[in-house]
């Protein structure tokens, strides 16, 4: 069972992988939350998988910096939560469950508030932006 587990979270990982890869040709598609997901993925399936990630220019263009330093451009802050945002009005307003939309709406706020007031944000053309871009 374990086995099935961390090929699960390998596959999970290589398919965040490939949609991170579509943000960064697509710029309606975040690139930064994909990679994250990889990158739990990866830690918790497989450290070949981890290690091979992380020596990756993609994981060091746009995650290295915020992993190590937890900043990021304003930009890149509403870009994931807006997109987070579009991706929950989905269920939201598909179910009929009132508890369910009680913690949609949690979710968010504490999405919102961990992003505004937990990761540090950094001015637009720093030297440290060039790192998350």
């Amino acid at each position: 069972m374990k086995k099935i587990t961390k090929a699960l979270l390998v596959l999970c990982g290589l398919i965040c992988v490939g949609l991170g890869l579509l943000g960064v040709i697509l710029p309606i598609l975040p690139t930064t939350p994909f990679l994250l997901l990889a990158s739990v993925c990866f830690v918790k399936g497989s450290d070949r998988f981890d290690c091979w990630f992380k020596s990756t220019n993609l994981y060091k263009k746009h995650l290295e910096s915020f992993v190590q330093n937890r900043q990021m451009t304003l930009k890149q802050k509403w870009t994931i939560l807006l997109t987070a945002d579009i991706m929950l009005c989905f269920p939201f307003f598909l179910v009929d469950n009132l508890h369910m939309r009680i913690f949609l709406i949690v979710l968010v706020i504490a999405k919102f508030y961990y992003f505004m007031f937990r990761v540090e944000t950094i001015p637009a053309g720093s030297k440290k932006e060039k790192s998350l871009s």
